[in-house]
Formats: C-alpha cells, structure tokens, sequence
C-alpha cells in the first residue's frame, strides 16, 4: 500500500541478499548509546520483521543525553550500518513531545518532517529501511499521519 508524500516508496529489491545479510557490511563497532552491536547486527541486517524489545531505548543512555541538549537542539540519527543520516529530530516539535511520543510507543517514533527522505524507504507493507539495505522499523499510521517506529539499534551509528 503507498503511503502519502512526503513518504518515499521503494520496493523488494532494496532488501535482497547481499554480502552481510541485507547489507553490504556489518554494522559500526561502536555504536552510540551504549548499543548492543550484536543486536543492532540482527535486526539491522538478518531481520525484516522484528525489533528490538519495546523499551529498549530507555536502557541505553539516549534519554538522558536527549533530555541533556539544549532546548533547540536536533540529534541527528545515522544508519548503523553505513553512517548515512537518516532521521533528525525534533523538527517541528520540542524533544519532550519526540521523547514522550517515543516513550508511548515503546520505540523513537519519527514523523515525515523527521525523515531524510534521501536515505529512507518504506516498502508497501509499511518496512521502513535505508536505501542500503538497513532495516529500520515500520511505518505504523496514526491520527496525525504517518509515524516511523524505529529501533534505536538501527539508527545509533556514527557518520562516516
């Protein structure tokens, strides 16, 4: 199903089997926020289904250095694998309504504004992944449009 711009659809092929699962390449030794490399290695790259468990955010120190920012301050969200940006947040939001979102969810939810819609895809069953191969999440619609449930492992890289 095509979800509405500015949402950027892609298809199948973004996932195919390639040299480390649906990637090219394991993901960054040292992820940010005290992630688990092991875990972000399985979702990111062996997976098109799951996610890390709900919450799993909340373990890692991404709330306190979230909460730490200034009250105008973005964090950008690189791809675990590749180091490309993907998300930045908030934008059009403050970081306590992204964090309270994200907490009522159980995982960081993003919303279009959030996207870098030049590195992200949604599949038609709402996959949210990277145009590398990445798994990322889903794209799981409320009230307000659509919504981006992201797991934290995915997207705690460093740029490269």
């Amino acid at each position: 199903m095509p979800f509405p711009q500015p949402c950027v659809m892609g298809d199948e092929a973004i996932m195919a089997p390639k040299s480390h699962g649906t990637s090219a390449r394991p993901v960054q030794s040292n992820l940010r926020w005290g992630c688990d490399q092991k875990t972000a290695d399985r979702i990111c790259n062996y997976n098109r289904h799951y996610a890390e468990h709900g919450g799993y955010f909340e373990t890692t120190s991404f709330i306190e250095e979230a909460r730490n920012m200034s009250t105008e301050g973005e964090i950008t969200f690189y791809d675990s694998n590749t180091g490309k940006p993907l998300f930045v947040a908030p934008t059009g939001r403050t970081m306590e309504d992204f964090l309270f979102e994200s907490r009522n969810h159980g995982w960081p939810s993003f919303r279009d504004d959030e996207v870098v819609w030049e590195n992200v895809r949604c599949l038609p069953d709402g996959e949210t992944v990277s145009v590398d191969g990445t798994h990322l999440g889903h794209n799981l619609p409320d009230q307000k449009g659509s919504r981006y449930c992201i797991n934290l492992v995915s997207v705690a890289g460093n740029p490269e």
